[in-house]
């Protein structure tokens, strides 16, 4: 009974664990203890130069990554005293990996109880496919989990400036009124 108990509480925990992950990428700075993997980074370069970044985690779109990006340019450049910036140079990469889940149950277990055995699934132009270690004979067709993950990271270098705005410039202000209802911001832990 007690191992029992042992074992609920860890998968609770698992659970819990993964629900916090299970969401996407919040306006927060870059920190290995946040919730939520990804957030924004910057360094100052010059006086009146910086680079911003903004990565998102696997549930963040490209639009939301680059709008964040484009948030904390102008927040930035407020609290350095300035009134616009100017993006000189922006960088978006997607990266895309794949996780393959063998522990994908689909038929009796192999020491383990109904359900658990290695499995890999995979896809691609032909539609998804299974490979099972041991063969179709065994456990049938062997069905696989396989995930394709894309996280999308942003960059850019921003020149700050006061006064009059030059071609192309932006006001730091007019982003921060016009973006700010749209970002989402942490949710404090619940105690």
């Amino acid at each position: 009974m007690k191992r029992l108990i042992v074992t609920l509480a860890a998968v609770g925990m698992l659970g819990g664990a993964l629900a916090a992950c299970e969401t996407a990428t919040p306006y927060q700075p870059l920190a290995p203890g946040n919730a939520s993997q990804g957030g924004y980074a910057e360094t100052k370069l010059n006086d009146d130069v910086w680079r911003v970044t903004f990565s998102g985690n696997s549930l963040t779109s490209r639009d939301t990554v680059e709008r964040y990006l484009l948030y904390r340019a102008a927040e930035l450049t407020v609290n350095q005293g300035f009134d616009w910036f100017l993006d000189t140079h922006r960088a978006t990469d997607k990266k895309t990996s794949y996780e393959v889940d063998p522990f994908y149950a689909t038929g009796p277990g192999f020491g383990w109880g109904y359900g658990f055995r290695p499995s890999w699934r995979f896809g691609g132009p032909w539609g998804w496919r299974g490979y099972d270690p041991w063969g179709p004979g065994l456990w049938g067709p062997g069905p696989y989990s396989v995930d394709q993950i894309t996280r999308y990271e942003t960059s850019a270098e921003i020149r700050m400036g006061h006064g009059d705005k030059p071609p192309g410039a932006i006001d730091a202000r007019q982003v921060l009124t016009n973006l700010g209802p749209t970002i989402m911001r942490p949710q404090p832990a619940a105690h």
